[in-house]
């Protein structure tokens, strides 16, 4: 008789969860394979750290074949489900196709990108999801303050050392807190024009910062943010971004080089050509997340909606600490399913929450107890070392060395502006020069028919790096930062979101951001 074939697709905070906790349960009794863009894991929260150069890129990567032993890596994006025929279609980082059959499936492919309907943000504006748009954005800050060290210029100086944030949720706080810092430090090596200083702007439609914390870390991230002379303007975005500046909705205009788009994310539209029920984009699923007529099929992470049976009538949020437990209760209810313990429906205990401000400052509630200063800049970094299943030695040698050592603020330029368009919904893979040219479009992008403000989630940090859209694409506009932005898609409108939609029937189905190749239907 066969071993089972449990195919995984993501390798986010649900998917490496679900693949480690299955690879130690099966001990070699089913086949199981992960689907992943990327052969690594990544470490989301400590992103920011990585643009602030505090940590080195490989620091936040954690190996999949190293680490998962028992569980065979394709790598790949899942691009259509077979629910009839129980197989999923992929295509490989070079163009190839394949295909996948499998006894049980558990969906855990994320988020993606969201834009507002704002003209020039999918032209000018940058995302923070995925490794090459942190390592983009470090090179990105370093030049900007050093062309504005030796500019003659004065407005020309102010404008590149200026940096407008938007989306105060925790991405957004944290990139602002580290930036801040950052580039007070290159000043002190590369000083600007006499009376200039490096200037941050955090912006967002919402009352205050960390809108969907409790009040105290609301309260502490804006004091912290205030007191190094970030600019916290709440219920202010962005009308308008153009190669000099920004438009802010109170009528200012801002002359900048540096647009960081941290507003929101959707789930991943590969859900959405399924033809099953949808909540807001999520698959939905019941308390055991398993897919309702498709006991076979599992989903969590951002992708699923998941009953929270400790408020009834709603679901979990889309934030990190979901996923990753989402990943332990399916890998035991797909154990379950074939033969191994006791299924069990999920449910969840808050263990509070931390925001990293960067030095010694952060914000935290663990167990409900509130702190801020150098105790919750204590309790955040041991919450992040315990949390990461690897690295955690290298991580706390790179903190220790930052704390006596200065950062090196050096521009590798690995990552050009380009290759991390924000209207992408693949962040964790940069374009590059004679790649596939599939899946070019994201879901979603700015202009009439993006998604609504109501559909943005400002506060919520993406639980896992999205796995979309391939390299390839359409010529742009120039982007800030006086780089010439080649292949990036522009803001035409998309199509109508998944609640506009209607159910499609089971069977083969595609992505729905995917562009028919010729002679497809």
């Amino acid at each position: 008789m066969s071993r089972p074939r449990i195919v995984i697709v993501g390798a986010g905070f649900a998917g490496y969860r679900t693949a480690r906790e299955l690879s130690r349960m099966s001990r070699g009794k089913a086949d199981i394979t992960l689907l992943n863009p990327t052969d690594y894991f990544l470490y989301l929260p400590l992103l920011p750290q990585v643009a602030a150069g505090i940590l080195e890129p490989r620091r936040v990567t954690v190996s999949l074949s190293g680490t998962l032993p028992r569980v065979r890596l394709v790598l790949g994006e899942a691009d259509g489900i077979d629910l009839d025929g129980q197989t999923v279609h992929y295509t490989d980082p070079e163009g190839g196709e394949g295909t996948l059959p499998y006894d049980r499936l558990v969906l855990a492919v994320g988020s993606v990108n969201k834009l507002l309907p704002i003209p020039g943000v999918a032209e000018h504006a940058h995302g923070f999801r995925g490794l090459p748009e942190a390592l983009y954005l470090r090179d990105h800050v370093t030049r900007q303050v050093e062309l504005a060290a030796a500019a003659d210029d004065p407005k020309s100086c102010a404008a590149r050392c200026t940096f407008v944030v938007v989306g105060a949720g925790y991405t957004g706080t944290e990139v602002a807190a580290h930036g801040q810092l950052y580039t007070d430090a290159q000043v002190r090596k590369h000083p600007l024009r006499e009376g200039m200083r490096p200037r941050w702007l955090l912006l967002d439609v919402a009352p205050r910062v960390l809108p969907e914390l409790d009040e105290h870390l609301s309260r502490t991230a804006d004091r912290t943010l205030r007191e190094r002379g970030v600019e916290v303007r709440m219920g202010t975005s962005v009308k308008e971004a153009t190669p000099n500046g920004v438009l802010l909705t109170d009528g200012e205009f801002v002359e900048t080089r540096t647009l960081v788009w941290c507003v929101g994310v959707r789930p991943d539209p590969l859900v959405e050509g399924t033809g099953q029920p949808l909540e807001r984009g999520r698959l939905i699923v019941d308390p055991y997340l398993q897919l309702p007529g498709h006991p076979e099929v599992f989903a969590c992470g951002d992708a699923a909606a998941v009953p929270d049976l400790n408020n009834p009538g709603t679901y979990t949020p889309m934030t990190a600490q979901h996923a990753w437990r989402h990943g332990k209760a399916v890998a035991r209810n797909v154990a379950a399913s074939l033969g191994v313990g006791d299924k069990r429906p999920y449910r969840h205990k808050d263990l509070g929450f931390v925001v990293d401000l960067g030095g010694a400052k952060a914000a935290a509630n663990p167990l409900g107890i509130p702190l801020s200063g150098p105790a919750a800049g204590a309790v955040t970094r041991g919450y992040h070392l315990a949390a990461m299943p690897g690295n955690r030695v290298r991580v706390a040698a790179d903190w220790l060395l930052d704390s006596v050592l200065p950062r090196q603020a050096v521009q590798l330029g690995l990552v050009r502006s380009w290759s991390v368009p924000l209207d992408t919904a693949s962040p964790e893979l940069p374009r590059v020069p004679g790649g596939p040219e599939r899946r070019q479009k994201a879901g979603a992008r700015s202009g009439p028919g993006a998604a609504t403000a109501r559909d943005t989630q400002s506060g919520e940090r993406a639980s896992e790096p999205p796995a979309k859209n391939q390299p390839g694409g359409e010529p742009a506009k120039q982007q800030p930062g006086g780089e010439p932005a080649k292949n990036q898609p522009g803001g035409e409108p998309a199509g109508p979101g998944p609640a506009d939609e209607p159910h499609k029937a089971p069977g083969p189905v595609r992505r729905t951001d995917e562009t028919p190749a010729e002679g497809d239907s």
